[in-house]
């Protein structure tokens, strides 16, 4: 019995050994193998970067994670929608739909403007005032940039300054300073209607403005506010005054209602509108059948007769003229 347990113990040992060698054999194939199929793939990454024109999207398609692809893609897309929206001129619809969408769930968050006080203004309605700052009834007071809106309000010509505060949750506060209506001016056969520091408010149209002075030539409009305010010094000249005109932007004529022309200097108007007003008081300058009265020159004022004026003083010099020299030749 001794003697046969030894030699099974003898066979187990050699077949565990035969066993371990035949494992270590097949790690050793298989390792070489996952090295072959490696250094295969390797080579073939090389090849294919070598063939593509584009060696960046090699790089990506060999070493980049799937799901990089998938975002790149995407991106791609994002960037194609975006040009075609420049390009077909569309941006500042889709802007105003993405603002309209943003400014709707605010106001159903409870940020409505519910209420709209604003105060200052006397030409511009209301809804002028709301249209020209960009509020609308879908705007929201969350969303609203009061800076903004601000910014709009002061480039209308009629406003010359503004405050916009937001209370929330729904109150707008406009507070704007209206320019006043100052005078008409009239270049190029155009007539606006002009602010005191030359700031052009709107096309002259509306009726309302008909008594505003009437100022024409290039740089009138910015140099009418102390002119005007010299003229109505005088108001015996300013009262038949129909329009002040700026001549060589360096003087002014007056054109009265009459058509009568006053040539005013360039230096001491004031003292030529006193001149002129005290003659008329004394003699009735104004009213006299003249066309011209020329105060350019200040040590003399010259007056240029109408037509039937100079004839009929000419026929009147050649009627006294004639009987003085028959006085003589009698």
């Amino acid at each position: 019995m001794d003697g046969g347990g030894r030699l099974a113990r003898s066979v187990r040992r050699q077949r565990l050994r035969s066993d371990l060698r035949a494992a270590a054999i097949g790690v050793v194939v298989l390792l070489r193998e996952r090295r072959e199929r490696g250094r295969r793939a390797r080579i073939a990454r090389r090849q294919e970067r070598t063939k593509s024109p584009h060696r960046f999207i090699a790089f990506l398609e060999t070493y980049a994670p799937p799901r990089v692809g998938v975002l790149f893609t995407a991106l791609v897309l994002l960037g194609s929608v975006s040009l075609g929206i420049v390009k077909g001129g569309h941006l500042e619809e889709v802007t105003t739909a993405l603002s309209d969408a943003r400014n709707a769930v605010a106001n159903v968050a409870g940020f409505r403007i519910t209420n709209v006080a604003i105060s200052g203004r006397k030409q511009l309605t209301h809804d002028e005032v709301l249209a020209i700052g960009g509020v609308t009834g879908r705007s929201s007071l969350l969303f609203l940039d009061a800076a903004t809106v601000r910014d709009k309000l002061k480039a209308n010509p009629w406003i010359a300054d503004a405050t916009v505060l937001k209370l929330y949750p729904g109150q707008l506060t406009i507070d704007i300073t209206e320019r006043s209506a100052f005078a008409r001016w009239q270049l190029q056969g155009r007539l606006a209607v002009i602010a005191d520091d030359g700031a052009v408010l709107e096309p002259y149209v509306a009726r309302r403005f008909a008594s505003l002075p009437l100022v024409v030539g290039k740089g009138a409009e910015t140099h009418c506010k102390d002119f005007i305010a010299l003229l109505q010094r005088y108001p015996q000249v300013n009262s038949v005054v129909m329009a002040a005109v700026y001549v060589g932007e360096r003087r002014w004529n007056l054109r009265l209602r009459n058509g009568l022309d006053i040539r005013l200097p360039e230096n001491e108007v004031g003292n030529a509108l006193a001149t002129l007003s005290k003659l008329d008081a004394e003699d009735r300058l104004l009213s006299r059948d003249i066309v011209a009265v020329d105060m350019r020159l200040p040590d003399r004022l010259t007056v240029r007769l109408s037509e039937d004026a100079a004839k009929a003083r000419e026929e009147l010099f050649n009627k006294d003229k004639k009987t003085k020299k028959k006085a003589g030749d009698a």
